[in-house]
């Protein structure tokens, strides 16, 4: 029998739009590798058709090897900003994995509180049976009601009316969890009918409720402010890079001529090749783009920085209102258990009472109401304790229940 924690595992595994951000970021570290490497080197053949001739013989061809290098730090720059991008990738896998626990706990703690009321309602709706078959009782013998019977038959009417209600709300409650069914397993990856156990009681409180120094959130390892800072890292390599940029490429490399011999060359070098060592350098004379790739590196630093405040004070605000969901789920809990268990202590008086004919039907049918109120309640609160529960765990980037 498959639990949720064992859910929680499946999903991780199967999900595709989290098996997505792994894979995003193998492919940016495989442009790490790409960042960090030379250029390709150039190799530039020409084929003389017609020998030119030199003092030193005929030349036939003319090959030349130039390799390219960028200034001091301008690779090693490039490889970090790739490197610093690919570990904002991994932290953005880690808050996506995050992300996946809460929903699908959220989603079970969904299916869970409509499998209960479905079979809570199903229970009054038995209670309301047993009330019939006593109505139907007093209907028969007209002395229990009105002259005429006629008390008894209203009776009837009414309970049957509150039938009708709980059929219907029954069914609706069905149809949603059909719904809430198939959103559960498209996170785990299966068939939308797929069978999915949720037990018949759930826990009162999975949380053990620290109040961490959460407005300061460099001092917890939260994936998506981690993921800002690395971005934000990542345009400082940039700018670094921009400003080796700026200077110029130098290039190393050889060029050889073949060479044949002549008949009018008389020089000792006649028909001997030729290797000639070659240097080149770029002329980065066109500044102004050089200068804006700095400034736009360093724009995109500041932005970052301020995306970091405001997600840090985004996160510190849903902290607060998730702890006051929190205390006010544990409140109602306890306040909905004692009056649960009045209402039913109550209702099993007016049900006895109701078979001696001493209190009206109207009585009980209140009585009731309110102890299906109040235990629909009491699941609200317990299912609200535990959803809130996962959302501040999600908030604090636990992965696992404390």
């Amino acid at each position: 029998m498959d639990s949720l924690e064992k859910y929680i595992e499946l999903a991780t595994a199967n999900n595709p739009s989290v098996q997505k951000k792994i894979t995003e970021y193998e492919a940016y570290l495989k442009k790490t590798v790409q960042a960090g490497a030379l250029p390709d080197p150039q190799l530039d053949a020409g084929l003389f058709f017609s020998p030119m001739e030199l003092v030193g013989g005929r030349q036939y061809a003319d090959l030349r090897l130039m390799q390219m290098f960028p200034w001091f730090g301008v690779l090693r720059n490039s490889g970090d900003e790739m490197r610093l991008l690919s570990l904002a990738k991994y932290e953005e896998y880690i808050d996506s994995q995050l992300q996946l626990v809460y929903d699908v706990k959220r989603v079970w703690y969904e299916l869970f509180r409509l499998r209960r009321e479905t079979a809570i309602s199903e229970k009054n709706m038995e209670i309301l049976r047993q009330i019939e078959q006593l109505s139907l009782v007093r209907y028969k013998s007209p002395a229990a009601g009105t002259e005429d019977g006629t008390g008894g038959l209203t009776d009837l009417y009414r309970i049957r009316i509150e039938e009708a209600d709980l059929r219907n709300r029954i069914a609706s409650l069905r149809n949603r969890e059909k719904s809430t069914l198939a959103l559960f397993n498209s996170y785990l990856d299966r068939p939308p009918d797929s069978d999915v156990h949720t037990g018949e009681i759930l826990p009162r409180d999975t949380l053990v409720l620290l109040m961490p120094r959460f407005s300061e959130p460099g001092s917890n390892n939260i994936p998506v402010l981690n993921m800002i800072s690395l971005e934000t890292e990542s345009y400082g390599a940039r700018k670094k890079m921009a400003i080796g940029m700026a200077y110029p490429m130098i290039g190393l490399g050889l060029s050889y001529s073949v060479i044949g011999k002549s008949d009018m060359a008389g020089s000792s070098m006649n028909g001997r090749d030729m290797i000639i060592p070659m240097v080149s350098v770029t002329l980065p004379v066109y500044r102004k783009k050089y200068a804006a790739m700095r400034e736009e590196a360093e724009l995109m630093g500041r932005a970052g920085s301020q995306n970091y405040r405001a997600v840090s004070n985004s996160l510190t605000a849903e902290w607060h209102a998730a702890v006051q969901l929190y205390q006010d789920a544990r409140q109602r809990m306890d306040v909905y258990d004692e009056q649960y268990m009045l209402a039913s202590k109550t209702l099993e008086i007016m049900l006895k009472s109701f078979s001696a004919s001493s209190v009206s039907l109207t009585d009980v049918l209140r009585v009731i109401q309110q102890t299906l109120d109040y235990e629909l309640l009491q699941l609200e609160a317990v299912t609200d304790l535990n959803t809130v529960g996962a959302w501040l765990m999600r908030l604090m980037a636990v992965r696992k229940n404390q």
